[in-house]
C-alpha cells in the first residue's frame, strides 16, 4: 500500500510537471511571436488602424508591452490577430490567440464557466448611451418605444437589457458584429441610442461630423472591471498578465517613462528601482522572464499614464477618473516589487 501511494504521488508530480511545461508563456516563447487579439473594425481609443494600416490603442499598446517583455520588443515578435467579440472565447481555447486584450469584462460566468482566467483589471468601464440631440431625451428611461444600438456577444448587451428591464420601458435592442457596423447604424439614423462603453463613445462622438449634435445620457448602465484573459489552469502565464500591469502602474507611481527610463536605469535612485529595471537580478526569473523585462516594457510603451493619454486621454478628452493610480483618487495600486 505505502508503494502504491508513493507511485501515485510521483505520477501525480510527473503531471503537475507536465502541465507546467505545457504553459501558454512557454509556447509563445518557443514560437517566438506573440498571438495577440484585435478587433475586426475599429474600437476607438483601444484596438483601431490608423491612416498607415498599422493598429493602435490602449488595448494594442498593451499588447505590444507583453511582447516587449517576452522578446525585448514587439517589432517582429507580435502578431495582432483580427477577431469579433464574440471570437474571442473560441480563438483563445483553440490557440488561434494566446492572449484575449480586448476590453473584455470580468464576469461569473466567464470565470465559472468557460474557463478563463482573469488579471487585475487594467481599466474601470463605465456605460452610457448617446442619442441625437434633436429626441430632446434626458436620461434612458425617454427612449421608451424607440430603439438602441449595441454590439452583439458582448457584456454591453447584457446590461442594457437589464438596465431596460429595470426601468420598466420597452426599448428594441438591434445587435451588430462589429464595432464600425454599430456606429454607422446609428449615425445612419438605424437607431434612436447607441451604447457603448464611456470611452469608445465619446470617440465616436468626437469623430462624428457635428458633436454638438449628440448627446451622451448620465445613465451609468453598469461598471465593468476589465481584464487580460488567459486560459484557465496557466498560473504561469497569469503571472505575467498581473505584473506587466503593476509595471505599468509601478512605473507611473516612481516617474519612470519611456523617455527617462535609460536614464533612471543607468543611475538607479534606489535597489528596488535597479530591481525593478533589470539592474539587479531577482525580478524577471521567478517570472520565466529575463531579468530586464519590465525595462523593455516601459522602453516600448511608457508606463500606463503614458499609454493612457496617447490612446484615449489627448485624442478623445477622457479624463482617467477611476482609473488613476490611489495617489490620485483612482482605484489602481501597484504591487510589491521586492
Amino acid at each position: 500500500m505505502k508503494l502504491k501511494m508513493l507511485a501515485l504521488a510521483a505520477a501525480g508530480l510527473l503531471a503537475a510537471g507536465s502541465a507546467m511545461a505545457e504553459s501558454r508563456l512557454d509556447t509563445v516563447k518557443e514560437r517566438g511571436k506573440l498571438m495577440c487579439s484585435g478587433h475586426n473594425g475599429s474600437y476607438l481609443g483601444f484596438a483601431e488602424v490608423d491612416d498607415q494600416g498599422k493598429w493602435k490603442g490602449l488595448d494594442i499598446d498593451l499588447c505590444r508591452g507583453l511582447a516587449a517583455s517576452l522578446f525585448g520588443q514587439a517589432d517582429g515578435n507580435l502578431e495582432i490577430v483580427p477577431i469579433s467579440w464574440a471570437q474571442r472565447w473560441p480563438a483563445l481555447q483553440s490557440g488561434d490567440v494566446d492572449v484575449i486584450i480586448k476590453l473584455s469584462g470580468w464576469s461569473q460566468s466567464r470565470d465559472t464557466e468557460l474557463n478563463l482566467a482573469f488579471s487585475r483589471p487594467y481599466f474601470v468601464a463605465s456605460f452610457h448611451v448617446m442619442v441625437n440631440t434633436d429626441l430632446g431625451a434626458e436620461s434612458v428611461a425617454d427612449l421608451d418605444g424607440g430603439s438602441i444600438c449595441v454590439s452583439a456577444g458582448t457584456s454591453t448587451e447584457r446590461f442594457l437589457a437589464a438596465y431596460i428591464e429595470k426601468l420598466g420601458i420597452e426599448a428594441e435592442l438591434i445587435v451588430f458584429e462589429s464595432g464600425d457596423e454599430v456606429r454607422s447604424a446609428y449615425f445612419n439614423g438605424r437607431c434612436d441610442g447607441l451604447t457603448l462603453l464611456a470611452p469608445p463613445l465619446a470617440a465616436a462622438r468626437a469623430k462624428s461630423a457635428d458633436p454638438s449634435a449628440h448627446v451622451i445620457l448620465p445613465d451609468v448602465i453598469a461598471l465593468e472591471p476589465e481584464g487580460i484573459i488567459v486560459p484557465e489552469g496557466d498560473p504561469k502565464w497569469l503571472d505575467v498578465q498581473n505584473w506587466m500591469v503593476s509595471s505599468l502602474w509601478f512605473a507611473e507611481l516612481h516617474g519612470i517613462t519611456q523617455a527617462n527610463v535609460d536614464e533612471i536605469r543607468a543611475n538607479p535612485p534606489s535597489a528596488q528601482i535597479g530591481k525593478f529595471l533589470g539592474v539587479t537580478p531577482g525580478y524577471g526569473e521567478r517570472l520565466g522572464l529575463s531579468d530586464d523585462w519590465a525595462y523593455n516594457l516601459i522602453k516600448e510603451v511608457g508606463n500606463y499614464a503614458e499609454i493612457f493619454d496617447r490612446n484615449v486621454g489627448e485624442p478623445y478628452g477622457l479624463p482617467r477618473a477611476m482609473n488613476n493610480l490611489y495617489t490620485n483618487g483612482g482605484v489602481f495600486v501597484p504591487l510589491m516589487v521586492d
